[in-house]
């Protein structure tokens, strides 16, 4: 593990959201996937001219002859997944997630999905994680993929959520779409006695006056705020969902209903992500309860720098704490 001595980077394409002196752990899912590698033979990856900014680069040096480039073709990329699944690998293939989902659409939905074969779709920059304005940031790549039958979706918090998921997605029977957080990345949940669990979402902190639900790397937003709003005497818990479909309704379930107010917080538009799939399982269950939704707003946002766009935007914690205290009144 390494240790983040600098602000989050504000002008490269991958830049850091690690806040000054955070615990970070060096590219999680390559280590993790070579490690699986090392276990499993059925293990290959593929990656779409960006091994290196995906942390494919990992497992491509240490199983050469299990990796293929495909060079800067996400359609074939998905395609080839597709036939090494069909003969019984497992195949990981990393690209932008807004070339997976935009691009390549087609061929995860009906070569992949439809079968039901054992794919997983590994998807760098989610969200707002990069400042390189629309072509880059997958603001809505969990809408667009919410509808594909069968497949699961992880948006992992931090370095345990993707070490713990990686072999957790091998054995998963259909395909899977894990949203990438790549390069240093935070480790928060070793803190907490916390597993991942596919399909399964975990309370993290206890409170009375409001219930935080949060997927991604607004979990441990979510958790900072909470903390500092515990300052101003406001009590607040945190249900870490990581797997966006299929929701853990149960855990959701179970958590509303106590008179505190919900938030639900994501890196992604509020359109067609954690927030609406929380809303649509209290409805379609007759619970009636009001949802305030921090995320991403429905437009195109800008390029810039990381932590200017995160508070431009609502997903700093100042803004999180803000909106909270606000709607408490």
């Amino acid at each position: 593990m390494t240790t983040a001595t600098k602000k989050a980077t504000t002008s490269a394409m991958i830049a850091s959201f690690a806040d000054e002196g955070q615990k970070t752990t060096k590219a999680p899912f390559g280590h993790a996937l070579a490690e699986l590698g090392r276990q499993r033979q059925d293990v290959v990856g593929l990656s779409a001219d960006l091994a290196k900014y995906t942390d494919m680069h990992v497992f491509r040096d240490a199983f050469p002859d299990r990796f293929f480039q495909m060079g800067m073709a996400e359609q074939a990329l998905l395609a080839a997944a597709a036939g090494m699944a069909e003969v019984g690998l497992t195949p990981f293939a990393s690209t932008y997630s807004v070339f997976a989902t935009r691009r390549a659409y087609d061929f995860l939905c009906l070569d992949i999905a439809e079968p039901g074969l054992n794919v997983n779709v590994i998807g760098g920059l989610p969200g707002l994680t990069t400042g390189y304005g629309p072509s880059h940031q997958a603001t809505e790549d969990i809408a667009i993929l919410r509808g594909i039958p069968g497949l699961t979706i992880v948006d992992p918090c931090d370095s345990v959520d993707i070490e713990q998921a990686v072999p957790q997605l091998a054995e998963a029977p259909g395909p899977t779409y894990l949203r990438l957080l790549r390069g240093a990345v935070p480790t928060v949940l070793d803190e907490y006695d916390y597993r991942f669990q596919l399909g399964r979402a975990a309370e993290l902190r206890t409170g009375r006056d409001v219930l935080m639900i949060s997927s991604g790397l607004m979990t441990m937003r979510a958790l900072t705020a909470a903390a500092e709003l515990a300052e101003d005497g406001v009590d607040v818990a945190v249900l870490h969902a990581p797997t966006i479909k299929p929701l853990d309704t149960q855990a959701v379930l179970s958590a509303v209903g106590k008179g505190r107010l919900v938030v639900t917080l994501e890196n992604h538009t509020v359109v067609g992500g954690l927030a609406e799939s929380v809303a649509s399982c209290l409805a379609f269950n007759g619970v009636g309860e009001r949802i305030v939704p921090i995320g991403l707003p429905d437009e195109f946002l800008a390029a810039g720098a990381l932590p200017t766009l995160h508070d431009r935007y609502g997903l700093s914690v100042p803004r999180i704490k803000k909106r909270v205290l606000a709607e408490l009144g």
